[in-house]
């Protein structure tokens, strides 16, 4: 019988064990999380939140405190999380971390998926009709095909 080498990193195991889910805020994007947050606590995972914090050059040309704005939609995100994560303590645990990258949100989360070594990806479907023109952000994830994709309605 020969040895398999070991390695430190390996996808496809019998299960995830890293899930980044997107988050920004809306509907579907919670719903994301909550859809990841049950996957992880099933299969044991990290679940790696993501925010990705928008640049706009426009809004900063103008004097807008855009950094100001999205720092601060970070921070309630995590107290959010945190809430929920105390109203199932004790009840069901989940190991999860909150991250944040700044940039659009499919370089945010591409970026967060490789860097976290994610073994899948949740994101809530677009809620916007601009999709339509440059494509949704789970159209682009799953195109890229490097991780298992779920889109959460």
């Amino acid at each position: 019988m020969t040895e398999q080498p070991s390695h430190r990193f390996e996808r496809g195991t019998d299960g995830p064990k890293v899930i980044v889910v997107g988050l920004d805020g809306s509907d579907s994007s919670l719903r994301a999380a909550a859809y990841a947050s049950g996957l992880a606590r099933r299969q044991n995972a990290l679940l790696a939140i993501v925010y990705v914090q928008p640049l706009i050059p426009a809004g900063a040309a103008l004097g807008i405190p855009v950094a100001d704005t999205t720092g601060e939609i970070a921070e309630a995100l995590v107290a959010e999380t945190r809430a929920a994560a105390e109203r199932v303590r004790g009840i069901w645990d989940v190991r999860w971390e909150f991250h944040t990258f700044r940039g659009d949100p499919y370089t945010g989360l591409v970026t967060a998926a490789d860097e976290l070594r994610a073994d899948a990806v949740v994101v809530g479907a677009s809620e916007s009709a601009g999709h339509r023109f440059v494509g949704s952000v789970a159209v682009r994830l799953v195109k890229a095909g490097r991780w298992p994709v779920t889109v959460v309605p």
